[in-house]
């Protein structure tokens, strides 16, 4: 439907609680999103009907981090260790198969509902004190959909009486249309990215992007990705005032997200899995407020002080 002809925007939740949370929908101009309690997560993202995100059904467990919030850290803390405030800590180690504490804390926490109307919903959870991490933060996640697409927006305040380090992202397999991501044309203004070595991806340096990989890793003016592997976190965005990735096909549809200064980073991976997986059905496009690692090189960290708030925002669009 068009956005003159578009119905008026419904609100719904589920009655029995699926595996993945509570569901609730939102809906207008076209868009359609459905909001899991579980991690704050999208589910789902269409456009008249066309997917722009990998979506997942309700009642089963999410993988791979589809559409997950993550907070209070991005991406991955190696050995889950690192130092603050002068205190040595030890995080869980949740990426047991190259021993990292990967994607923050809030990813699998149950969200409650702050309010939810035709249009848009927010929910919000309270990271409590606990070993590795000994700060009250509450985070509140809000999506929106207008005619201009989705925007999710992140806010955090630490309610306690420390001060605490912070970064957040999202994780969305973004979809162009039919195909994969070999099939698909990535437009990423970004012009050196953060490289990692040895299978348990250690930090290693930051590099120009035509200075690597015989420039493999390049998608400045737009490229097809071909089998060209990518998990990478890029950085030297373009921001005009927003930086924008785009993803299309060769017919012209697509998907873009956009995002301001706030986040300085943008993950970009190729989604590769072994069989019997679905491989490279998305590409998960993560714009962060931090590169990997951060807690520990300290690169644009945010030190959340006892009654401050942070906001980020970023947007997914149709093309």
């Amino acid at each position: 439907m068009t956005e003159d002809t578009a119905a008026a925007p419904t609100a719904t939740a589920t009655g029995d609680t699926p595996l993945s949370g509570t569901q609730y929908v939102i809906e207008a101009h076209g868009y359609r999103v459905t909001v899991a309690s579980t991690g704050a997560t999208l589910r789902e993202l269409t456009f008249d009907g066309r997917d722009l995100t990998v979506p997942f059904a309700a009642d089963e467990v999410r993988r791979n981090f589809r559409g997950a919030t993550l907070a209070p850290w991005p991406n991955r803390i190696i050995d889950g260790t690192y130092t603050f405030a002068g205190e040595d800590r030890q995080l869980a180690l949740t990426e047991p198969e190259r021993g990292h504490a990967l994607h923050g804390l809030v990813s699998w926490v149950d969200f409650s509902v702050v309010e939810h109307v035709g249009d848009a919903v927010t929910l919000a959870a309270i990271i409590p004190p606990q070993v590795g991490y000994p700060h009250r933060v509450r985070v509140s996640v809000t999506f929106t959909v207008s005619s201009d697409g989705l925007t999710q927006s992140i806010g955090a305040t630490n309610v306690g009486d420390t001060t605490a380090p912070y970064g957040c992202s999202a994780h969305p397999y973004l979809v162009a249309g039919e195909g994969i991501v070999d099939d698909w044309t990535l437009e990423l203004s970004a012009s050196d990215v953060f490289l990692t070595e040895g299978d348990r991806l250690l930090p290693d340096r930051v590099a120009s992007v035509d200075s690597v990989l015989d420039g493999t890793l390049d998608f400045r003016g737009g490229r097809v990705i071909g089998d060209t592997f990518v998990d990478h976190a890029y950085t030297s965005l373009e921001f005009s005032p927003r930086a924008t990735v785009r993803v299309t096909t060769a017919a012209g549809s697509g998907v873009a997200i956009e995002f301001d200064e706030a986040c300085p980073w943008v993950q970009i991976h190729t989604a590769d899995r072994p069989a019997p997986e679905p491989s490279r059905i998305g590409l998960a496009v993560e714009p962060m407020t931090c590169p990997p690692d951060a807690f520990n090189s300290k690169t644009d960290v945010v030190e959340l002080e006892p009654g401050a708030t942070h906001e980020v925002s970023w947007r997914i669009s149709a093309l």
